[in-house]
C-alpha cells in the first residue's frame, strides 16, 4: 500500500523464509518475479550503453545489440544459479557458489574501463571513423572492439581467483575505505556524463547537431519522430522517468520502491508511444528465439586496456565482499567465523570463474546486484527457491529474442532519465563509504587530490590526449596508448593517485572531534549490501577494539 501521512500502519509479523526452507509455489512465483524486476532495470544498462553510439561506444547494429542484451540475461540467469548454489571443491576446503539467495547481473563497475579503451581504439585506428558530408564524425560499427574486452576480461578474472584463496583482510590493507570511496565516487560521476548524453537525445553524431544530413535529428532523421538533441521533447522524455522514479520514492509501496526504475521506464515508454517515438522496427526484426554464441567476436587482448580491467576486478571483489556479508546478515547467517570465511572465499572465486565464462560466453563481467538484499529484508524471504526461479526467469528472457529486442525500441531520452539515477546511486555509495573516515588533514588532502584529477579528467577526457607523442615504433606507441588509456579513465587515475597518497603522507595524531563523531554514529543501522558495507563492518569493529 502506497505510503499516506499520518495513516498508522500495522506491524508486519509475516513468516520469515530461511535459505533452505520450502516455499508456497504461489509464494516463489510471486518473490521471483519481485527480484525479477528489481534487477532488470540495472542489469541492461552497461550493454546498452558500450553497444550504443558515440566515441566511446561500439556503434553497433540493431540485431548485434538484440545479441547482445540476450546473453546479458542468459549469462546473468546462469551465473545467478551458481552463486545461489554451493559446492565443495572435492578433496579441498574450497567452494564454488555462496549457497544463499543472490542475483547477479551485468557490473556497472566495468563501464567506464570498457568506454576508455573503445574511445582509444577509434582514436588509435584499431576501430574506424568517417568524416560526413556535413563535417560530422561518424564511428562506424567496431565488433572487433567488443572482442578485445571481453579477451581483457577474461585474463584479468585471474585476479579473483588468485585473491578467493587470501584473506579478505588483505584486500583491505591494499584497497581501504579511502581508497575505494574515491574509487566508486569516480565511477558514478564518469558515468552520470554519459547519462546526461542520452537523455538530451544521445551521444552519437547527432549530438553535434549539424544543420542538415542523416544526423540533423537524433538518433537520425528517418527514426520515427526524431528530434533535435537537447530539445524539449527529448528533455521532457527523460524528465518523466526520472521524476516518476523520486515520486515513488515518495509516496510508492515497498513493493514500489523496489521496481521504481522499472515503473518509470514503463511511464517513460507509455508517453514516448502516445507521441510516436517508441520504435518497434528491432522488435519486429528480432528472431523468436535465441541463445549464447548465435553471435560470436574475435577475441583478443587489448594491451592499454588490461590495467584498467585489473582495477575494475578490485572494485568488483570489494563489491562482493560487501554484498555477501550484506546477504548473511539479512539471510540470519553470521557474519563471522569459518562458514561465513568459505562463502567470502566461493563468491571470489565465483567470480572469477565467471569472469572467464562471460567473456567465453560474450558479455563482460558480472557481479552480485545490492538491491535484491533490500526485498529480501522487506519480504523476509531469504529461501534459496526464489534465487532460482529468478535465475530461470532471466533465462528465459534471453532466450526469448523479442522480448530482449523491446529494449532497443525504448528511445535514448528515456535510457539517459533511468541511467542518470542508477549512475548517480553508484556515486552517492563511494560518499557513503568515504563518511566512515574521520576526515582529519590527512584524509582530507587525499581526497581533495584525488578528486581533483579524477574529476578533472572526467569533465576534460583530452586533457592528456596530446601530452605523449605519436611514434612509428609499435611498442613504444602501444606504451603510451595504455598510459593514455588509463589516465582517460577518471576512477582509474584518482585511485592510483589515492594509493600512492596514503602510502606516503604519514598518519597524524587522531584528533578529538573524529572520536566523538564515531562515538555517536555507533547506533547506525548497517547498509544492505555494496562495498559499503564491507568498510561498516570494519568501522564496527575498529570501535569494538
Amino acid at each position: 500500500m502506497p505510503h499516506i501521512p499520518f495513516l498508522r500502519k500495522r506491524a508486519n509479523r509475516s513468516n520469515f523464509y530461511g535459505p533452505d526452507e520450502d516455499l508456497p509455489i504461489f509464494v516463489a512465483i510471486l518473490m521471483s518475479i519481485q527480484h525479477f524486476l528489481a534487477c532488470v532495470g540495472g542489469l541492461i544498462t552497461p550493454t546498452l550503453l558500450i553497444s550504443g553510439t558515440g566515441a566511446n561506444a561500439l556503434n553497433l547494429d540493431s540485431e548485434t545489440r538484440a545479441y547482445m542484451i540476450a546473453a546479458s540475461f542468459i549469462v546473468s540467469g546462469i551465473t545467478s544459479l551458481i552463486y545461489t548454489s554451493r559446492y565443495r571443491i572435492p578433496r579441498t576446503r574450497y567452494f564454488i557458489g555462496v549457497g544463499l539467495l543472490e542475483v547477479a547481473g551485468v557490473a556497472f563497475s566495468g563501464l567506464p574501463a570498457a568506454q576508455a579503451m573503445v574511445e582509444n581504439m577509434y582514436q588509435d585506428g584499431t576501430c574506424q571513423t568517417e568524416i560526413m558530408a556535413d563535417g560530422t564524425i561518424n564511428y562506424l560499427p567496431c565488433p572487433d572492439g567488443f572482442g578485445a574486452i571481453l579477451g581483457t576480461q577474461i585474463v584479468c578474472s585471474v585476479l579473483s581467483i588468485v585473491f578467493s584463496f587470501t584473506s579478505p583482510r588483505i584486500l583491505r590493507r591494499m584497497f581501504p575505505k579511502i581508497v575505494t570511496g574515491i574509487v566508486l565516487f569516480c565511477i558514478g560521476a564518469k558515468l552520470i556524463t554519459s547519462s546526461m548524453k542520452n537523455w538530451a537525445g544521445g551521444s552519437g553524431p547527432c549530438m553535434q547537431r549539424p544543420e542538415e544530413g542523416l544526423f540533423a535529428l537524433c538518433p537520425n532523421i528517418n527514426a520515427p519522430n526524431p528530434q533535435p538533441w537537447g530539445s524539449p521533447v527529448n528533455f521532457g522524455l527523460g524528465a518523466s522517468v526520472f521524476f516518476t522514479i523520486i515520486l515513488i520514492e515518495l509516496v510508492g509501496s515497498v513493493f514500489m520502491k523496489n521496481i521504481s526504475v522499472v515503473i518509470g521506464l514503463v511511464v517513460g515508454c507509455i508517453i514516448a508511444a502516445c507521441i510516436g517515438m517508441f520504435d518497434s522496427s528491432s522488435i519486429d526484426s528480432a528472431p523468436a528465439g535465441t541463445f549464447l554464441w548465435v553471435n560470436t567476436f574475435k577475441l583478443s587482448v587489448y594491451g592499454p586496456g588490461v590495467i584498467p580491467v585489473l582495477f575494475t576486478q578490485v572494485a568488483i571483489i570489494i563489491d562482493s565482499i560487501g554484498e555477501i556479508t550484506a546477504v548473511c546478515d539479512v539471510s540470519g547467517k553470521e557474519v563471522d567465523g569459518e562458514e561465513f570465511q568459505s562463502r567470502i572465499q566461493g563468491g571470489l572465486l565465483t567470480d572469477g570463474l565467471l569472469g572467464i565464462f562471460g567473456g567465453l560466453a560474450t558479455t563482460m563481467s558480472t557481479v552480485v546486484f545490492t538491491q535484491n538484499n533490500g526485498v529480501i529484508s522487506v519480504t523476509r524471504c531469504a529461501s534459496r527457491i526464489a534465487g532460482y526461479g529468478c535465475a530461470c526467469i532471466l533465462i528465459l528472457c534471453g532466450i526469448l529474442g523479442k522480448f530482449s529486442a523491446t529494449f532497443l525500441a525504448i528511445p535514448e531520452p528515456l535510457i539517459g532519465g533511468m541511467t542518470v539515477y542508477l549512475f548517480a546511486s553508484v556515486a552517492t555509495s563511494g560518499l557513503r563509504i568515504l563518511a566512515y573516515l574521520d576526515w582529519t588533514r590527512r584524509d582530507r588532502v587525499i581526497v581533495a587530490a584525488s578528486l581533483a584529477i579524477g574529476l578533472g579528467v572526467g569533465l576534460v577526457p583530452n586533457w592528456f590526449r596530446f601530452v605523449l607523442p605519436t611514434v612509428e615504433n609499435p611498442a613504444l606507441n602501444g606504451f603510451y596508448s595504455a598510459i593514455r588509456t588509463i589516465i582517460s579513465t577518471s576512477n582509474i587515475v584518482a585511485g592510483f593517485l589515492a594509493v600512492i597518497l596514503n602510502l606516503i603522507i604519514p598518519y597524524e595524531e587522531e584528533e578529538e572531534a573524529p572520536k566523538k563523531r564515531r562515538d555517536s554514529d555507533a547506533s547506525v543501522a548497517p547498509p544492505i549490501g555494496g562495498a559499503h558495507r564491507m568498510y561498516y563492518d570494519e568501522e564496527m569493529n575498529s570501535r569494538k577494539e
